[in-house]
């Protein structure tokens, strides 16, 4: 099982506090569990709102990070189908139950028991990392795995969306461009969708065309968003701010669907008649089972798609969440392990 003295993580000891490094004992590996080691982590926007308890559920001592790439160390005895020295990756869930129906019924990540990878659970901004093995992803060969972590939260949480609501042939608008909304625009690109990109920030308008975006409009600007009358089959808001949603509303087809993935905490108006009359839904989705983010990968690796990154070695770990806290990450930060 290794030494315990050589697994290191940083440590979130209170809300909005600075991360310590400290060696830490991840105890026994369970029958079912495998053991990473981690060679990169993303940094997504829901660790900075965990560190924070922005959303109530933090509990420190807390390990964040929930974007892992890592080689498998070790594999408890029940663990099925990895080996020691394969490459994996590890999102927002490392664990479910696997008995209850949504389990049961491939909606592993709807299950009520899930294991959030850095809530409760020590995440993966550490040396290792522990999951149960059906939450440790194999990794397509071809991908470029320095850059595949952003995919295992970020990328599944977007792609599920496209996945199971979305035609080739159909008008999409993402709104928000950072880490989540970037990559969705790639995706929907790469699915032969007509995408709009939604911006609250000029500087990006070129970057977005340059994802894949064919049109690019000021998620700001409700005069703009008026104008572009009953578009869109789908909309996916990736933002955790709030917009202008009657106009946004406006813009989807008979049939269209606002679908919500950023987490937005004020409640979302809407009137019911702009719904009954075209028919359109509103809808919200976590990330995808482990199956769904195994899809997303070889999709991801067949049309060469990664996350625009900047890096930092893991020892930087509190200037780049203060950069994420900027707002000027371009378009998602990778922490490499250099412990």
């Amino acid at each position: 099982m290794g030494n315990v003295m050589n697994h290191k993580a940083w440590i979130a000891r209170a809300p909005k506090q600075p991360m310590v490094l400290e060696t830490v004992d991840l105890g026994p590996l369970g029958a079912e569990d495998v053991e990473v080691a981690v060679e990169h982590c993303g940094l997504c926007h829901s660790d900075l709102s965990v560190l924070n308890n922005d959303w109530g559920i933090s509990q420190y001592p807390a390990t964040l990070g929930h974007e892992v790439i890592g080689r498998v160390t070790a594999v408890g005895p029940n663990a099925k189908g990895l080996k020691v020295g394969q490459r994996v990756g590890v999102g927002w869930f490392s664990a479910s139950c696997m008995h209850c129906w949504p389990c049961m019924s491939g909606n592993h990540h709807l299950c009520p028991q899930s294991t959030i990878t850095m809530v409760g659970h020590k995440g993966g901004f550490a040396s290792h990392v522990r999951s149960h093995w059906a939450w440790a992803i194999p990794l397509p060969e071809k991908i470029n795995f320095a850059e595949a972590g952003p995919l295992l939260c970020g990328g599944i949480t977007v792609f599920s969306p496209l996945a199971m609501y979305a035609k080739p042939t159909d008008r999409v608008g993402i709104i928000g461009i950072g880490g989540l909304g970037h990559m969705a625009v790639k995706f929907a690109a790469a699915y032969g969708c007509a995408v709009t990109a939604f911006t609250s920030s000029e500087s990006k308008f070129e970057e977005a065309k340059g994802f894949g975006a064919n049109h690019v409009v000021s998620s700001k600007n409700s005069a703009a968003i008026k104008k572009l009358g009953a578009k869109f089959d789908l909309l996916i808001s990736t933002v955790n701010v709030k917009l202008d949603w009657d106009a946004l509303i406006g813009t989807l087809t008979p049939n269209g669907r606002l679908h919500v993935v950023g987490a937005v905490l004020e409640p979302i108006p809407v009137a019911a008649f702009s719904l009954i009359l075209q028919q359109r839904s509103i809808s919200g989705s976590p990330t995808g089972s482990p199956v769904a983010i195994e899809t997303m990968l070889d999709f991801a690796s067949r049309h060469n798609i990664a996350p625009q990154t900047e890096h930092f070695p893991m020892s930087k770990i509190n200037e780049a969440f203060a950069r994420l806290a900027s707002g000027k990450a371009r378009y998602r930060i990778v922490l490499d392990a250099d412990f």
